[in-house]
């Protein structure tokens, strides 16, 4: 009688073969979750780039004469949504609108995908002091609105 070639593994080799994918896995894991994290953390540093470049460009505008300035206004917009939607351009009737965002970019920590991009981030006006931000008449800055700090220690609604 021959006996035939057993094909398979067997239970040991399954069960060593398991286990090392799992303590694998448990490697990985924070890792992913870290490299999510610094993905978040470099979107929330270029929005935060992007519109403060656009409030300056604003600001500039306004200084210029392109967008009509009030006597009781600052020179920043009212609105985030204004950066978006455009200003007349008072030095070119007719030509159009001054426009200093394509897009307004979502704060990519808030929770909420049901609110505007605008309701995401916290938004600080000219005559509210930098450590204690407050929403007024126009916006002079934006924040973040998450809870808790970076990976370099400072707390999102700082950067």
């Amino acid at each position: 009688m021959r006996q035939g070639r057993r094909q398979g593994f067997t239970l040991v080799e399954l069960v060593v073969t398991v286990a090392i994918v799992g303590i694998l896995a448990l490697a990985v894991t924070p890792l992913a979750e870290m490299a999510a994290r610094r993905h978040k953390e470099s979107e929330l540093r270029a929005a935060l780039r992007e519109i403060r470049g656009a409030l300056d460009a604003y600001r500039r505008a306004v200084d210029e004469g392109k967008v009509e300035r009030k006597a009781d206004e600052s020179g920043y917009p009212r609105r985030l949504e204004d950066l978006v939607s455009g200003m007349d351009n008072r030095q070119e009737p007719g030509k159009g609108q001054l426009y200093f965002l394509r897009r307004l970019p979502r704060d990519p920590f808030a929770a909420d995908t049901a609110l505007a991009a605008a309701e995401t981030w916290g938004k600080r006006s000219y005559d509210s002091p930098p450590d204690a931000p407050r929403e007024g008449s126009d916006v002079f800055d934006v924040y973040s609105l998450a809870p808790g700090s970076g990976l370099n220690g400072v707390a999102y609604r700082e950067w």
